[in-house]
């Protein structure tokens, strides 16, 4: 077992702080498969539980290893859930009481997974990830370089479900609220049903995030259309970005949940998969909302670029306009400028005559003027 440290910069980004946390827990070429590595940084483990069952329902918190495990089986289904991985011997223990496979626990720490699914003796291992909330103090819309997910492992076993969380992203309040309640169908079902209620509030997360990301786009295009803003590149692209951050996360939980309904478990009931497709249906939306929302910014990328060179188009038909007006002007004073002698007949006889200097400068007034008229009526400055 071995724990790799970092001391994380609070002047440093959301996103980069997460790099540097999930390169901290990646393992050194050559490391023994199963070994539990966690971040100095991160949270030290706490371990809640909620047991319940129709009519039944109580509430655990602050717990040992040793005392959620002793929960199995008081009830019809008890969900264990611990947040923050910074203790590598709590999660080995809680991995040895629930007879975890060390591989799938090592998954479950290191938590730059990608969303999948596994199936063990007795067990199935879920991976997928939820939107971070806003950092505190920030807007409650997600901001250029907030939108990030975390990791969410998760162990169905009979009669409970473990799941690992980092320790900041909680989107389970309204199952924890269902199953305080008591409404609905939650205390009557087993533990595959709230699986999939835990999996569906993560996959109903997303949406709300999508939904800022469309205001973010929209208010891009409202600029462009406004003033085409010097730093509209730099916001689609920060925008593309977290777009992929949320593809990456969402593509692989649609093939998740498609094994879940389709591949047979004796975990998962025949009531449990009809939700499931609806979760999976909600997968489906999220991509058809991300891979818009990425068309989106594609054609705000060719309209900022096409406004700006229409507007450079306009600039450079006005300096051409104003060129071509000073162009009769640069020959005539370069006629009257070469100042030949007056002896031959040939030479220019303006040269002699009293309002010779007036009759140039109303050469110049007169063919400007001829060239103004004739622009205007062509529509060349904007009327005809």
């Amino acid at each position: 077992m071995g724990v790799n440290e970092e001391r994380p910069d609070k002047k440093t980004s959301g996103a980069a702080r997460r790099k540097r946390r999930k390169a901290a827990q990646r393992h050194a070429p050559g490391t023994s498969p199963g070994t539990i590595t966690v971040s100095a940084s991160a949270q030290r483990p706490v371990i809640e539980a909620i047991a319940f069952g129709p009519g039944e329902y109580a509430k655990h918190q602050g717990l040992s290893p040793e005392a959620a495990h002793a929960l199995v089986g008081t009830h019809p289904v008890v969900w264990i859930n611990v947040t923050g991985l910074g203790d590598a011997k709590i999660i080995e223990q809680v991995g040895d009481l629930f007879r975890l496979h060390r591989l799938a626990l090592e998954d479950a720490v290191h938590t730059h997974q990608r969303p999948k699914i596994e199936e063990y003796p007795d067990r199935l291992f879920i991976v997928f990830r939820a939107p971070e909330p806003p950092e505190r103090g920030a807007a409650p819309a997600p901001e250029p370089g907030q939108v990030g997910t975390e990791q969410i492992a998760m162990f169905l076993g009979p009669g409970f479900v473990l799941t690992f969380q980092e320790g900041h992203a909680d989107c389970f309040e309204p199952v924890r609220v269902r199953a305080r309640g008591g409404k609905g169908r939650m205390r009557n079902q087993g533990p595959d049903y709230l699986a999939y209620a835990l999996l569906d509030a993560a996959t109903d997360a997303f949406f709300p995030v999508l939904d800022s990301m469309r205001d973010r786009i929209d208010a891009i295009e409202q600029d462009i259309h406004a003033h085409a803003p010097k730093d509209a590149i730099a916001r689609i692209y920060e925008i593309r970005h977290d777009l992929a951050n949320l593809r990456r996360a969402i593509w692989p939980l649609r093939d998740v949940l498609n094994a879940l309904v389709r591949d047979p478990s004796t975990l998962i009931g025949p009531e449990a998969r009809v939700f499931l497709r609806d979760c999976y249906d909600h997968t489906a939306q999220l991509m058809d909302l991300v891979e818009g929302c990425r068309d989106s910014t594609s054609g705000l990328m060719d309209l900022h670029l096409g406004m700006a060179s229409a507007r450079m188009n306009e600039v450079m038909k006005v300096l051409t306009v104003i060129a071509t007006l000073f162009m009769p002007l640069t020959f005539i004073v370069g006629v009257y400028g070469m100042n030949f002698d007056r002896a031959s007949p040939l030479n220019m006889p303006e040269l002699g005559w009293s309002y010779g200097y007036l009759f140039a400068l109303g050469l110049c007034a007169i063919s400007t003027l001829i060239l103004f008229i004739y622009f205007r009526r062509k529509g060349w400055l904007g009327g005809r």
